[in-house]
């Protein structure tokens, strides 16, 4: 039976971690059906048992590489989302998520996104943690959004929840359309112009 990640320690920790890390990698590159256990150990430079040890089956590390990856994504993110409380923070997040793309030349697209389109058919457990994923991405552009709302930056009538979902799917939508075109453009266009709306709604 595989050992339960709160029981590791350090060692297996950071053992398991490095088996968590190459999955996600691997099937980044080369997609979640086409990866194989033997994909993730000779990557991840451990044996078959050691993945054994950890994880029950690939179902199990598939978890695992969702969680890892809405880490990765977001806990970058989360020393902004404090300061999402005004036009200028918005701006500085938009510039990061943009920056980001120009690092990777354009390239991946987002993780998160990536692995829902595997599994939002076809795999209810895996659509429902990818949704819990982007719950937290969004609680974390909502949570400015909210202070200004509280604060009287924004117009009574603004809806900060909805305001986020639209941030979240103008960056989602800018973030595929960047991919294709390997152009950092799309992305702007599409962060810029929700927040323009969103400054439409703040109180002068």
């Amino acid at each position: 039976m595989p050992i339960k990640p709160g029981t590791l320690t350090a060692k297996g920790r950071e053992t398991r971690q490095r088996i968590v890390a190459a999955a996600a990698q691997v099937m980044f590159e080369n997609g979640v059906s086409s990866t194989t256990v033997e994909d993730v150990r000779a990557r991840a430079g451990v044996s078959n048992s050691q993945v054994y040890h950890y994880f029950a089956d690939k179902t199990a590390l598939v978890r695992a590489v969702i969680e890892h990856q809405t880490d990765a994504v977001i806990e970058p993110q989360e020393e902004l989302f404090a300061r999402l409380d005004t036009m200028e923070g918005l701006r500085e997040w938009r510039n990061l998520v943009v920056a980001r793309q120009r690092e990777l030349n354009c390239r991946g697209g987002c993780p998160i996104a990536a692995l829902t389109t595997q599994f939002a058919e076809h795999d209810e457990a895996a659509r429902l943690q990818l949704a819990h994923s982007f719950a937290r991405w969004s609680a974390g552009l909502r949570s400015g959004l909210t202070q200004m709302h509280a604060n009287g930056a924004l117009r009574a009538e603004a809806d900060p929840e909805a305001l986020a979902l639209s941030l979240l799917a103008s960056l989602q939508g800018g973030l595929l359309m960047t991919q294709l075109n390997r152009d950092t453009g799309p992305l702007e266009v599409a962060l810029d112009t929700t927040l323009a709306y969103i400054e439409s709604q703040t109180v002068e």
